[in-house]
C-alpha cells in the first residue's frame, strides 16, 4: 500500500515538472522571432540607446529609422520601436555619439530623398529642411538606399547594429550612423599602415 501510494506521488511530482518545464519553454519562445531576434517596445529608448552605445564602438550601426523600414533577419541586427518624432530621435542619436569620447561617427542619408516631390510625399521637404540644420556641420554623405543598406548587412555579418524605428510616414527618411573610432581616424590608420614594414 505505501509502495503504491509512494509511486503515485512520484508520478503526480513528474507530471507537474513536465508542465512547468514546457511552460517555460513556450514562454521563451514567444519572446523570440524565428531567428532570435528580440522586438522591443519600449517607452525608455533613451536608456536603451545609451547602453548599447557604451558596448558599441568602430564598425557598429545606429539607424533612426522611419515607419516602413523592413525588420530584418540577422540576429545581430536589434530593432526597438518607439512612438517619438524620428527627428527628435536624430537629435540625440547625435548629440550623445558628439558626448562619446570612444566613438564618432559617419552619417548617411538616402540620395533618393532629394528627388521625392512633395506633392508624392507630404511633408518631405519640411523635413528635408529641418534634417539639413540638425545636422549641420557633420559630415553627412548622401547614398543610394540600397548601397546603404548593403554596407549595412556587410558589417552586420560580424558586428551589431541597433535599429530605432519610429512611426514617421515620409519615403526615404532613414538617417544611418556608422560609428568610428572617437580617438583615432583614418588619417593616422593610414599612416600607421604606411610605417609598418611589409
Amino acid at each position: 500500500m505505501k509502495y503504491k501510494l509512494l509511486r503515485n506521488i512520484s508520478t503526480v511530482t513528474c507530471l507537474i515538472l513536465v508542465l512547468f518545464s514546457c511552460s517555460d519553454r513556450t514562454k521563451q519562445q514567444n519572446n523570440r522571432t524565428p531567428n532570435s531576434q528580440v522586438i522591443l517596445e519600449t517607452q525608455d529608448w533613451k536608456s536603451e540607446l545609451v547602453e548599447t552605445l557604451k558596448l558599441f564602438g568602430h564598425r557598429n550601426w545606429i539607424v533612426v529609422a522611419d515607419g516602413a523600414y523592413p525588420k530584418q533577419s540577422n540576429p545581430a541586427i536589434k530593432t526597438i520601436t518607439i512612438a517619438e518624432s524620428q527627428l527628435e530621435v536624430v537629435r540625440f542619436v547625435n548629440q550623445y555619439i558628439e558626448k562619446s569620447v570612444h566613438v564618432d561617427a559617419n552619417i548617411f542619408i538616402d540620395k533618393e530623398m532629394e528627388f521625392v516631390p512633395e506633392k508624392d510625399a507630404n511633408g518631405i521637404d519640411a523635413y528635408s529642411a529641418e534634417l539639413h540644420e540638425l545636422l549641420a556641420g557633420k559630415p553627412v554623405k548622401k547614398k543610394l538606399h540600397e548601397d546603404i543598406i548593403g554596407a549595412l548587412d556587410e558589417s552586420a555579418k560580424l558586428f551589431n547594429v541597433l535599429i530605432i524605428k519610429t512611426d514617421l510616414t515620409i519615403p526615404y527618411t532613414s538617417v544611418f550612423f556608422q560609428l568610428e573610432c572617437g580617438y583615432w581616424n583614418a588619417t593616422a590608420e593610414e599612416k600607421l599602415r604606411r610605417n609598418i614594414p611589409n
